[in-house]
């Protein structure tokens, strides 16, 4: 522990009194040093781009007329992790991010519903979702680009139901 706080008082030039409270040893020399900038400033705060992608799948799926996200491979390999136990849907299948240190670029991939508006829909996603990303990570959304998948007819089954026998 010694080692420790002798490190950081080198690296801050502050030292400890016995009351805890920390005491500037910085002499006449660094008299020019300007004090820090406000807490806010102080560090780097990295948005991972798993992050990004789960929230984006969250605003996407939150649009009326998205059926499911994801390629046809994705959401047949999301079904069968479903049926495992203790397997859980992706909130991020379908969904591929690029995150800068500012702005974020986003790809989905969805499936819509039979008979809504492909045009509509591809316009309230992406709304729904630079405006959730932006609001959560302060990131600028640059781009959204949205992929129709697929089309889910009303005869069709879930990709949920898909494989499972009537008992």
């Amino acid at each position: 522990m010694a080692e420790s706080q002798q490190g950081r008082q080198e690296r801050t030039g502050l030292a400890h009194t016995s009351g805890g409270r920390p005491q500037d040893r910085s002499g006449p020399a660094d008299a020019t040093r300007k004090a820090p900038g406000p807490p806010a400033d102080r560090g780097r705060t990295t948005i991972a781009d798993g992050v990004v992608e789960k929230i984006a799948g969250l605003a996407a799926r939150d649009v009326v007329g998205v059926h499911n996200m994801g390629t046809g491979m994705s959401r047949t390999l999301g079904a069968v992790r479903n049926r495992v136990p203790g397997g859980r849907a992706s909130v991020s299948q379908g969904v591929s991010a690029e995150v800068g240190e500012v702005q974020a670029a986003l790809d989905l991939d969805i499936v819509i519903d039979y008979g809504v508006s492909i045009v509509d829909v591809a316009q309230a996603v992406r709304e729904n979702v630079i405006s959730a990303v932006e609001r959560m990570t302060g990131l600028e959304v640059v781009e959204v680009n949205i992929a129709v998948d697929d089309v889910k007819l009303p005869e069709e089954p879930d990709d949920d139901d898909r494989g499972q026998r009537v008992q």
